[in-house]
């Protein structure tokens, strides 16, 4: 086995493991305690969605990186667990509040439809997310995983109105606003002509 393959390997399992874990509690918990596990899966979704969106501006600044060059080729990965984790978030969600009703009663808080939103919007980059889709869609598939920027705000959004915690959300949200920047400002900056 090859070592790219063995890191491959190594990363799904990294990927893996708090899933495993987190659906090992919850099988032991009771349905109203599962908001403890709320918290910990919708935070590690919006992490790797960080990541996810990190590696392109990183790639810009560090062309001569090996393990950003290993990241690029991983960032579907990383992506699809991010939308996993945020698949996972919503089923716990929606078994601690135990009926239907008590789901309509919170849909209008800004807290909640953002992170309806958010991991809608999740849907068709997961979905589109392997080679086939890449070929069929075209020059339109680029334009489809551009909606990782939109879920990535609403997702900040529905940390701030659910969790509060201002400065921690930064915290997690503010390197990849940083990298956006400056890759934003290399583009617009005219490199200037060499001798």
């Amino acid at each position: 086995m090859r070592r790219a393959q063995i890191l491959d390997i190594a990363l799904w399992a990294a990927l893996a493991m708090p899933a495993i874990l987190y659906v090992a509690r919850a099988s032991a918990m009771a349905a109203e305690d599962l908001e403890d596990l709320l918290h910990p899966s919708g935070e590690l979704s919006a992490r790797l969605l960080i990541v996810a969106l990190a590696i392109t501006p990183l790639a810009t600044l560090l062309p001569n990186s090996g393990f950003i060059k290993w990241l690029r080729l991983q960032r579907r990965s990383i992506g699809l667990a991010a939308f996993g984790y945020g698949v996972l978030h919503l089923v716990f969600y929606l078994v601690a509040m135990g009926t239907i009703d008590s789901v309509l009663a919170e849909l209008g808080a800004t807290g909640i439809w953002t992170g309806w939103v958010a991991l809608a919007l999740l849907v068709p980059l997961a979905l589109t997310s392997n080679n086939a889709a890449m070929r069929a869609l075209g020059r339109n598939w680029k334009r489809v995983q551009r909606l990782a920027y939109p879920a990535a705000l609403l997702t900040l959004v529905h940390w701030l109105t659910i969790h509060g915690g201002f400065i921690v959300a930064l915290a997690h949200f503010a390197p990849l606003m940083i990298l956006e920047l400056i890759r934003i400002y290399r583009r617009r900056t005219p490199v200037a002509a060499t001798a």
